[in-house]
Protein backbone atom coordinates (compact mmCIF):
# COMPACT_ATOMS: atom_id res chain seq x y z
CA UNK A 1 0.00 0.00 0.00
CA UNK A 2 1.44 3.31 -1.15
CA UNK A 3 2.61 6.09 1.91
CA UNK A 4 -0.68 7.99 0.42
CA UNK A 5 -3.11 5.17 2.13
CA UNK A 6 -0.30 4.04 4.76
CA UNK A 7 -2.67 6.22 7.71
CA UNK A 8 -5.26 2.77 6.66
CA UNK A 9 -3.27 0.00 7.87
CA UNK A 10 -4.25 0.45 11.66
CA UNK A 11 -8.27 0.58 10.57
CA UNK A 12 -7.55 -2.80 8.97
CA UNK A 13 -5.96 -4.76 11.49
CA UNK A 14 -9.16 -3.31 13.50
CA UNK A 15 -11.33 -4.68 10.98
CA UNK A 16 -9.57 -7.80 10.93
CA UNK A 17 -9.79 -8.26 14.51
CA UNK A 18 -13.83 -7.18 14.43
CA UNK A 19 -14.06 -9.89 11.87
CA UNK A 20 -12.42 -12.96 13.54
CA UNK A 21 -13.80 -12.20 16.69
CA UNK A 22 -17.49 -12.52 14.90
CA UNK A 23 -16.22 -15.49 13.34
CA UNK A 24 -15.75 -17.16 16.85
CA UNK A 25 -18.97 -15.95 17.81
CA UNK A 26 -20.83 -17.57 15.30
CA UNK A 27 -19.05 -20.63 16.11
CA UNK A 28 -19.62 -20.31 19.67
CA UNK A 29 -23.17 -19.51 19.28
CA UNK A 30 -23.84 -22.78 16.55
CA UNK A 31 -21.97 -25.04 19.17
CA UNK A 32 -24.36 -23.66 21.94
CA UNK A 33 -27.57 -24.11 20.07
CA UNK A 34 -26.60 -27.64 18.87
CA UNK A 35 -25.61 -29.17 22.33
CA UNK A 36 -28.81 -27.20 23.59
CA UNK A 37 -31.01 -29.03 21.12
CA UNK A 38 -29.54 -32.24 22.39
CA UNK A 39 -29.62 -31.65 25.58
CA UNK A 40 -33.53 -31.00 24.90
CA UNK A 41 -33.92 -34.06 22.76
CA UNK A 42 -32.15 -36.20 25.81
CA UNK A 43 -34.60 -34.70 27.97
CA UNK A 44 -37.45 -35.46 26.23
CA UNK A 45 -36.71 -39.02 26.91
CA UNK A 46 -37.35 -38.75 30.57
CA UNK A 47 -40.63 -40.97 30.41
CA UNK A 48 -40.19 -43.84 33.06
CA UNK A 49 -38.66 -44.02 36.28
CA UNK A 50 -35.92 -46.47 36.23
CA UNK A 51 -34.13 -45.02 33.66
CA UNK A 52 -35.12 -40.99 34.53
CA UNK A 53 -32.04 -40.24 36.60
CA UNK A 54 -29.12 -41.83 34.33
CA UNK A 55 -30.88 -39.31 31.74
CA UNK A 56 -30.65 -36.39 34.27
CA UNK A 57 -27.41 -37.06 35.04
CA UNK A 58 -26.38 -37.38 31.54
CA UNK A 59 -28.27 -34.20 30.95
CA UNK A 60 -26.47 -32.59 33.90
CA UNK A 61 -23.12 -33.04 32.37
CA UNK A 62 -23.98 -31.56 28.84
CA UNK A 63 -25.75 -28.24 30.46
CA UNK A 64 -22.35 -28.31 32.25
CA UNK A 65 -20.24 -28.07 28.91
CA UNK A 66 -23.27 -25.74 27.54
CA UNK A 67 -21.98 -22.98 30.74
CA UNK A 68 -19.02 -23.52 29.86
CA UNK A 69 -19.31 -22.33 25.87
CA UNK A 70 -20.75 -19.61 27.64
CA UNK A 71 -18.45 -18.78 29.62
CA UNK A 72 -15.99 -18.45 26.56
CA UNK A 73 -19.06 -16.58 24.81
CA UNK A 74 -18.93 -13.98 27.75
CA UNK A 75 -15.48 -13.85 27.40
CA UNK A 76 -15.22 -12.65 23.95
CA UNK A 77 -17.40 -9.98 24.93
CA UNK A 78 -15.67 -8.50 27.89
CA UNK A 79 -15.56 -4.94 26.96
CA UNK A 80 -17.66 -5.06 23.87
CA UNK A 81 -20.05 -2.87 22.57
CA UNK A 82 -22.62 -6.09 22.42
CA UNK A 83 -24.77 -4.63 19.42
CA UNK A 84 -22.42 -4.99 17.35
CA UNK A 85 -22.16 -8.83 17.68
CA UNK A 86 -25.40 -9.44 18.70
CA UNK A 87 -26.53 -11.29 15.21
CA UNK A 88 -23.61 -13.46 15.41
CA UNK A 89 -24.62 -16.05 18.22
CA UNK A 90 -27.71 -17.40 20.00
CA UNK A 91 -28.32 -16.95 23.81
CA UNK A 92 -28.01 -20.11 25.86
CA UNK A 93 -31.35 -18.44 27.77
CA UNK A 94 -31.79 -21.35 29.86
CA UNK A 95 -28.51 -21.56 31.30
CA UNK A 96 -28.12 -18.09 32.41
CA UNK A 97 -30.42 -15.99 35.17
CA UNK A 98 -32.94 -13.60 34.57
CA UNK A 99 -29.90 -10.78 35.37
CA UNK A 100 -28.21 -12.37 32.38
CA UNK A 101 -25.04 -13.44 34.74
CA UNK A 102 -23.96 -17.24 34.36
CA UNK A 103 -25.20 -19.36 37.14
CA UNK A 104 -22.19 -20.91 39.71
CA UNK A 105 -19.75 -18.80 37.60
CA UNK A 106 -17.15 -17.66 40.29
CA UNK A 107 -15.67 -15.07 37.41
CA UNK A 108 -17.26 -12.10 37.12
CA UNK A 109 -18.79 -12.50 33.69
CA UNK A 110 -22.20 -11.65 32.18
CA UNK A 111 -23.52 -10.28 29.08
CA UNK A 112 -27.01 -9.08 28.03
CA UNK A 113 -30.18 -10.81 27.22
CA UNK A 114 -32.42 -8.15 24.77
CA UNK A 115 -36.31 -8.38 26.05
CA UNK A 116 -36.80 -9.97 22.60
CA UNK A 117 -34.57 -12.62 23.01
CA UNK A 118 -35.66 -13.83 26.23
CA UNK A 119 -39.39 -13.78 24.45
CA UNK A 120 -38.27 -15.92 21.90
CA UNK A 121 -36.80 -18.32 24.09
CA UNK A 122 -39.83 -18.71 25.73
CA UNK A 123 -42.04 -19.46 22.83
CA UNK A 124 -39.92 -21.64 21.59
CA UNK A 125 -40.31 -23.47 24.99
CA UNK A 126 -43.86 -23.95 24.22
CA UNK A 127 -43.30 -26.55 20.98
CA UNK A 128 -41.04 -28.57 23.48
CA UNK A 129 -43.73 -28.56 25.82
CA UNK A 130 -45.94 -29.70 23.35
CA UNK A 131 -43.69 -32.99 22.48
CA UNK A 132 -43.62 -33.31 26.22
CA UNK A 133 -47.15 -33.56 26.01
CA UNK A 134 -46.89 -36.84 23.43
CA UNK A 135 -44.02 -38.41 25.39
CA UNK A 136 -46.29 -38.07 28.81
CA UNK A 137 -49.40 -39.93 27.03
CA UNK A 138 -47.18 -42.76 25.89
CA UNK A 139 -46.35 -43.41 29.04
CA UNK A 140 -49.71 -43.63 30.56
CA UNK A 141 -49.68 -39.90 31.81
CA UNK A 142 -53.00 -38.51 30.88
CA UNK A 143 -52.89 -35.82 33.42
CA UNK A 144 -50.10 -33.66 32.19
CA UNK A 145 -51.16 -32.40 28.94
CA UNK A 146 -54.20 -31.15 30.67
CA UNK A 147 -51.96 -29.46 33.10
CA UNK A 148 -49.64 -27.95 30.71
CA UNK A 149 -52.33 -26.91 28.68
CA UNK A 150 -53.28 -24.67 30.94
CA UNK A 151 -49.70 -22.88 31.35
CA UNK A 152 -49.87 -22.80 27.52
CA UNK A 153 -53.11 -20.69 27.91
CA UNK A 154 -51.13 -18.35 30.05
CA UNK A 155 -48.04 -17.95 27.98
CA UNK A 156 -50.15 -17.25 24.22
CA UNK A 157 -51.86 -14.58 26.68
CA UNK A 158 -49.23 -12.83 27.66
CA UNK A 159 -47.95 -12.89 23.90
CA UNK A 160 -51.73 -11.61 22.71
CA UNK A 161 -50.90 -8.55 24.95
CA UNK A 162 -47.57 -8.16 22.52
CA UNK A 163 -49.46 -9.13 19.30
CA UNK A 164 -48.76 -6.86 16.18
CA UNK A 165 -47.25 -3.85 18.13
CA UNK A 166 -44.10 -5.72 19.08
CA UNK A 167 -40.99 -6.77 17.29
CA UNK A 168 -41.89 -8.84 13.56
CA UNK A 169 -40.09 -12.02 15.52
CA UNK A 170 -42.66 -11.78 18.15
CA UNK A 171 -45.44 -11.64 15.93
CA UNK A 172 -44.75 -14.42 13.87
CA UNK A 173 -43.79 -16.88 16.97
CA UNK A 174 -47.37 -15.86 17.85
CA UNK A 175 -48.69 -18.27 15.09
CA UNK A 176 -46.37 -20.92 16.14
CA UNK A 177 -47.49 -20.94 19.72
CA UNK A 178 -51.22 -20.69 18.93
CA UNK A 179 -51.02 -23.82 16.71
CA UNK A 180 -48.75 -25.38 19.19
CA UNK A 181 -51.56 -24.34 22.41
CA UNK A 182 -54.44 -25.59 19.73
CA UNK A 183 -52.84 -28.68 18.84
CA UNK A 184 -52.96 -29.64 22.69
CA UNK A 185 -56.08 -28.17 23.27
CA UNK A 186 -57.27 -30.35 20.81
CA UNK A 187 -55.71 -33.59 21.74
CA UNK A 188 -56.30 -33.16 25.38
CA UNK A 189 -60.43 -32.78 23.82
CA UNK A 190 -59.80 -36.48 22.30
CA UNK A 191 -58.04 -38.11 25.06
CA UNK A 192 -61.10 -36.44 27.17
CA UNK A 193 -63.63 -37.94 25.07
CA UNK A 194 -62.39 -41.13 24.06
CA UNK A 195 -59.18 -41.65 26.62
CA UNK A 196 -61.75 -44.08 28.49
CA UNK A 197 -61.97 -46.40 25.38
CA UNK A 198 -58.23 -46.43 24.26
CA UNK A 199 -56.06 -48.77 25.56
CA UNK A 200 -53.42 -46.65 27.78
CA UNK A 201 -50.36 -48.22 25.08
CA UNK A 202 -52.40 -46.51 22.32
CA UNK A 203 -53.22 -43.07 23.74
CA UNK A 204 -49.99 -41.87 22.18
CA UNK A 205 -50.84 -42.85 18.63
CA UNK A 206 -54.08 -40.93 19.26
CA UNK A 207 -52.45 -37.96 20.75
CA UNK A 208 -50.29 -37.46 17.88
CA UNK A 209 -52.99 -38.54 14.86
CA UNK A 210 -54.93 -35.73 16.29
CA UNK A 211 -52.38 -33.54 15.60
CA UNK A 212 -51.51 -34.75 12.23
CA UNK A 213 -55.08 -33.79 11.48
CA UNK A 214 -55.19 -30.34 13.04
CA UNK A 215 -51.49 -29.73 10.77
CA UNK A 216 -53.22 -31.16 7.42
CA UNK A 217 -56.25 -28.93 8.31
CA UNK A 218 -53.91 -26.10 8.83
CA UNK A 219 -52.18 -26.61 5.59
CA UNK A 220 -55.33 -26.48 3.57
CA UNK A 221 -56.72 -23.70 5.03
Amino acid sequence: MSSKWGFLLPFQGELDAKHDKYERLVKFGRDITIESKRTIFLLHRVVSKPNKDEVLKEAKKKLDDIREKIKHLAKELVNEDFYQYHKAFTFGKHNVDSSGREQSDPEDLSFQITPVDYLLGVADLTGELMRFCIGSVGNGDIDTPFQLTQFLREIFDGFAYIGNSGPYEISRKLFALRQSLTKVENACYMLKVRGSETPKHMLADLFVSNCEIFDHSESMS
